[in-house]
């Protein structure tokens, strides 16, 4: 393979090559290592010199390196999929081929029993596990990280709430880990079986529950407008304002002045809530 052709590769491979895509031999593949023309990350597969190290470069080798069928999963898979990781989160593959080492440096290698939804997805150019099953995966080595992924999914629409009940009813059977933490996380999440539009939707029903407040009913239809909650029996609508959704966007925080302004001259009283006093 030529320079052009090579560096071509590397960069589908986020700077990473192997030994088999170069054509060299055993001798010449060890003599690039010691010159520095390579730098090695797991046998058989190295990265160019001045080639970004990141997380996606340490995911792709590891897949590289664990051959056919291997896909990124777990941690991984969550990162691939937006998800905010720990920067030193090891790399986690799942591979079902018998003949995938049992151990690579840095990796998490798992052979799982569950072959339920191990059809691979493509992200960052990389296979990985679905949105669905990395979920469930999660809860099997993070499960405190688990309620803000499915939350992630679900702001992002990567998945729904009919979507997270059919894989716990695919996977939640005795033993299966991940399930529960899963299950957790829906709970948190879900708002009369609707899925919460932001962390403060969550919050705002875990305070009303705590101290007991008025039934709310949660994002009702109110002349045309789809609100956060009303409180039933009366006139009052609460609305949960982040800053980001409600405060930085200069469309919204208009549009949300033009809901009020209508509501109101119908006879609703809208409240606004911010984080800090839904939180604190």
């Amino acid at each position: 393979m030529d320079a052009r052709h090579l560096d071509r590769w590397a960069l589908r491979h986020h700077g990473v090559v192997t030994k088999a895509a170069t054509g060299l031999s055993d001798s010449a593949w060890k003599r690039a290592l010691r010159a520095g023309r390579l730098v090695a990350i797991h046998p058989g597969v190295a990265r160019l010199p001045g080639a970004a190290t990141t997380t996606e470069q340490r995911i792709s080798a590891a897949i590289l390196a664990a051959g056919h069928g291997a896909m990124a999963s777990h941690r991984s898979a969550a990162h691939l999929w937006g998800m905010p990781r720990p920067a030193d989160d090891p790399v986690d593959l799942v591979v079902t081929d018998r003949a995938a080492p049992r151990t690579l440096a840095g990796v998490c290698v798992h052979r799982p029993i569950d072959l339920a939804q191990l059809i691979p997805q493509r992200r960052s150019g990389l296979p990985c596990t679905n949105i669905l099953r990395t979920l469930v995966d999660l809860g099997s080595v993070d499960a405190r990280a688990v309620e803000g992924a499915v939350g992630h999914a679900l702001s992002t629409r990567l998945a729904t709430l009919d979507a997270l009940e059919a894989t716990l009813r695919v996977h939640a059977r005795r033993g299966r880990s991940g399930t529960v933490a899963l299950r957790r996380a829906i709970d948190v999440w879900s708002i009369d079986a609707k899925p919460a539009d932001s962390v403060l939707e969550a919050a705002m029903r875990r305070l009303a529950a705590r101290h007991r407040l008025p039934p709310l009913e949660f994002h009702p239809v109110i002349a045309g407008w789809e609100v956060d909650f009303r409180i039933v029996g009366s006139p009052v609508i609460v609305e949960c304002d982040g800053w980001a959704s409600h405060g930085l966007r200069v469309e919204q925080f208009e549009r949300d002045r033009t809901r009020d302004a209508e509501l109101a001259t119908l006879g609703w009283v809208v409240l606004r809530f911010t984080y800090r006093a839904i939180t604190c």
